[in-house]
């Protein structure tokens, strides 16, 4: 019997998935439209082209793509403890802030630990945790479509490891209050991690929510994690970043992809911060046609919760959220559903949005 026989033999046996891969919901990304009047407004990227800075950057760096990235992100650290006033070593960057989160559950949790989050908030909590062998606790949103905080704390136990609060909260855009999250740490065991999502922190009015910075100089067992997908454009390049104590910012670099933030994404990340002011232009052009938008649908008489993302979310039971998307579809308008849910809409340019604004004008209650 030859070696080919034996592995196509009816009893060979043959590799298979862990249980928790095997049963793990794929991440649905938002859609991809290829028309020319295809407004892409499912995935809450920047719809401005990338700052000018991290364009040359790239085109400087890609001349020695050949060679590894810094593994250490040394500069970018660097960069990013002047830019947010702590240091080098309190900082860990990954592939987008989702990479670090990832990070963040492989360094904290074993088998059978749990991760508090709130339900419905950024996709990608319950597959990180449950590919780590841990056990994802959702919690409800409460009626304004925020964190209930208070049940939150109640389902803590001694296997909690990590609380992850999503502040402005993807995708219902809702903020949490300093003085909320204040509140809560003052009941969460400091072996808790809790981790404050802030991908949309720029699009959101100050004092709106949390000051994440003086929080975690007061409670050592935060986490800020943070992006430069979404205000700074780098979607397509993959670079997020923590900031935590030397301790853990140690160990998520340890459980690191090595070279998993290239070159050109450091670069780029750099000559970004660099570019503030022209970034913080952008964003108050988002936050202005939010505004804009926020208005004119509540005057068409849909009840919608402030956001603070760059993005507006319409609750919607199961029949209307399909009436919705099939309209926006064949508007040629690309958006996010959540099944049983509602319907997430990018802030993007004023047409696309004035195109949205006339689809949502035909289905107001």
């Amino acid at each position: 019997m030859t070696s080919n026989q034996l592995v196509a033999g009816p009893e060979a046996a043959l590799p298979t998935l862990r249980g928790a891969v095997a049963g793990l919901p794929s991440y649905v990304p938002g859609r991809r439209g290829a028309g020319v009047d295809t407004a892409a407004l499912a995935s809450n990227e920047s719809h401005y082209d990338p700052l000018p800075a991290a364009v040359t950057a790239v085109a400087e760096a890609a001349g020695r793509m050949n060679r590894y990235p810094d593994m250490a992100a040394v500069e970018l650290r660097e960069r990013l403890a002047r830019h947010l006033g702590v240091t080098a070593e309190e900082v860990a960057v990954g592939p987008g802030s989702v990479g670090v989160l990832q990070q963040i559950i492989t360094g904290l949790c074993d088998a059978g630990d749990e991760v508090v989050f709130a339900w419905r908030s950024f996709e990608a909590y319950p597959i990180l945790v449950e590919l780590a062998g841990a056990r994802p606790v959702r919690i409800p949103l409460d009626d304004a479509e925020g964190h209930d905080l208070a049940a939150m704390a109640a389902a803590v136990t001694d296997r909690t490891r990590v609380i992850l609060l999503c502040t402005p909260n993807n995708p219902t855009g809702v903020p949490i209050s300093h003085d909320r999250i204040e509140a809560f740490l003052q009941t969460v065991p400091s072996s808790v991690l809790v981790v404050i999502d802030e991908a949309y922190v720029e699009y959101a009015e100050a004092g709106s929510g949390p000051d994440s910075l003086a929080l975690y100089r007061r409670y050592p067992n935060i986490c800020i994690l943070r992006t430069f997908s979404k205000a700074y454009g780098l979607a397509g390049l993959r670079v997020g970043y923590a900031i935590t104590t030397a301790a853990i910012a140690d160990g998520l670099r340890r459980t690191a992809l090595p070279f998993s933030v290239s070159a050109l994404a450091q670069k780029a990340a750099v000559a970004s911060l660099d570019a503030g002011e022209e970034m913080e232009a952008r964003v108050a052009a988002v936050r202005q046609e939010r505004a804009r938008m926020a208005a004119e649908l509540t005057a068409q008489g849909w009840k919608l919760q402030p956001s603070q993302g760059n993005f507006l979310w319409i609750r919607a039971g199961e029949d209307l959220r399909a009436r919705l998307v099939d309209a926006f579809d064949r508007a040629g308008i690309l958006v996010r559903a959540y099944q049983g849910d509602g319907v997430r809409i990018t802030v993007a340019d004023p047409a696309s949005n004035d195109r949205v604004l006339r689809i949502l004008e035909a289905h107001a209650a």
